[in-house]
């Protein structure tokens, strides 16, 4: 009862973080049911993307509902994104729990070393003129998003998500709602390739998967409504630093020498996490102002009544 109440619980904190981010429901529930339940990187992976099955599918539907997929894009993502994903879920399945750990963690640092630096820049990409990525690009994503979220139990929304706002123009919106869409597809592909490998543990765990489905749609009102009260620099900083600081002690195990440093580590590891994520909500406050100056700095353009349109001369 009390593994079923923290996996429940990690659903809901998970939910809470992607709802409000847009990403990390995978990566962070994955890394708490590593920490506080003790289940193995496989399994806590596998886990997490049976019960994503519903989350994805509520979100892609509710995204299409409000006209935010692209649905050329949606396919050409996800198709290779399901490749990579079941490419990954398989590997994992099959690698020992010895050479797992270490790599699942280093998968996980590093997605939440990416998102202290991408949210400490503290700005928001704009929407304009839709230039979706190239078809190529797009494939290359897709297998590597997929796979990194499958052998880290998360990362296709930190992955896709950003690096389409950056190579492309397309409006954030669509971009959101199409990368939350594709990764019903890339869900499924992991899940199948969990499922091929690992039945008999999902079988085990299925008490597990029904816990952080019902922690997560329980948090969900409720992270729609932190997204307006947050500022996302300060919550984006503080999951990536809780991200590092987790997956931390299995990295530096494999290094004894470091045993007197740790607690020093730790504490670097935290005030820069800190650091950053105060920049990064200087930094979104004074675009957000700067913004606002603009906007107020430019006139509207007054309307020519009909005489002034009668008597121009062309």
């Amino acid at each position: 009862m009390r593994s079923l109440l923290l996996i429940a619980l990690g659903g809901a904190i998970a939910q809470l973080v992607d709802g409000s981010l847009g990403m990390g429901f995978g990566v962070t529930s994955t890394t708490l049911l590593m920490s506080l339940a003790a289940m193995a990187p496989a399994s806590a992976s596998a886990v997490v993307h049976v019960a994503e099955l519903g989350t994805t599918a509520a979100s892609g539907l509710s995204h299409w509902k409000f006209g935010n997929v692209d649905w050329k894009v949606a396919l050409r993502l996800g198709i290779p994104g399901a490749m990579g994903a079941f490419s990954g879920a398989t590997i994992l399945s099959n690698i020992s729990l010895h050479a797992a750990k270490p790599v699942t963690s280093c998968l996980l640092l590093a997605i939440g070393a990416y998102l202290v630096f991408r949210f400490s820049r503290g700005r928001q990409a704009a929407a304009g003129h839709e230039a979706p990525a190239s078809h190529r690009s797009l494939l290359a994503l897709g297998l590597f998003g997929g796979f990194v979220d499958a052998t880290g139990g998360g990362g296709w929304g930190p992955v896709t998500s950003s690096t389409l706002m950056s190579i492309g123009r397309t409006a954030p919106r669509r971009i959101v709602g199409t990368v939350n869409t594709a990764e019903f597809l890339v869900t499924l592909a992991a899940s199948a390739g969990f499922a091929l490998s690992l039945w008999s543990e999902l079988t085990t765990h299925l008490i597990a998967v029904l816990g952080l489905l019902a922690g997560g749609v329980v948090a969900a009102p409720f992270a729609a409504w932190l997204v307006s009260k947050i500022n996302p620099s300060a919550l984006g900083g503080f999951v990536g630093t809780t991200l590092v600081l987790l997956n931390l002690p299995q990295l530096l195990s494999l290094i004894p020498a470091l045993d007197a440093w740790n607690l020093a580590i730790y504490l670097l590891v935290g005030l820069i996490g800190l650091v950053m994520s105060i920049l990064g909500v200087k930094r979104s406050r004074h675009t957000q102002t700067e913004a606002l100056k603009l906007s107020e700095r430019i006139p509207a353009e007054p309307a020519l009544s009909a005489p002034a349109l009668n008597n121009s001369t062309f």
